[in-house]
């Protein structure tokens, strides 16, 4: 039998979660692993590498199939790609100084700028979103302590 890549796309995330998997269940290995019954703080790491490698064996198998849709790789969007990353590094640098609702506005409005459908106001609906639900579950919820605002402001 044969084998050919039909889906691209597919093989490459399938590879992508199995790297990252054994990365994870590697690196846990430093720490103390335990048992089901007393958890050690690899243990959960771990096994979710195991689950994260086992989901790209099934991806990239599916990439096999004669039944698999053709589906060749496309050339990366490095820009794109760019505002992503600069949205999060500023979110890192800002978070600190100007508090959790700054800092997410900077990410939300940066981020966006990755997508070819950008406009002003889904970008200010997403941050405004974003910064509602993180304000409900770091803050309210897990009740992280961060700074909503910068330190200046209180």
């Amino acid at each position: 039998m044969q084998w050919r890549i039909r889906n691209q796309k597919d093989f490459a995330a399938g590879l992508i979660y199995i790297l990252m998997g054994a990365g994870f269940s590697i690196g846990a290995l430093s720490y103390r692993l335990g048992d089901p019954a007393r958890m050690g703080p690899g243990f959960f790491p771990f096994w979710i590498g195991v689950l994260l490698a086992l989901v790209g064996l099934v991806t990239a198998g599916t990439s096999l199939r004669r039944t698999a849709p053709v589906d060749p790789l496309k050339r990366p969007e490095l820009g794109a790609m760019a505002w992503v990353l600069g949205g999060v590094v500023l979110f890192g640098l800002l978070l600190q100084p100007l508090g959790l609702v700054l800092a997410l506005v900077a990410l939300v409005l940066v981020s966006s700028r990755a997508s070819h459908e950008f406009t002003w106001r889904g970008a200010l609906v997403s941050t405004l979103v974003l910064v509602a639900f993180s304000i409900g579950v770091f803050v309210y919820g897990i009740q992280l302590q961060i700074g909503l605002w910068p330190a200046w402001l209180d």
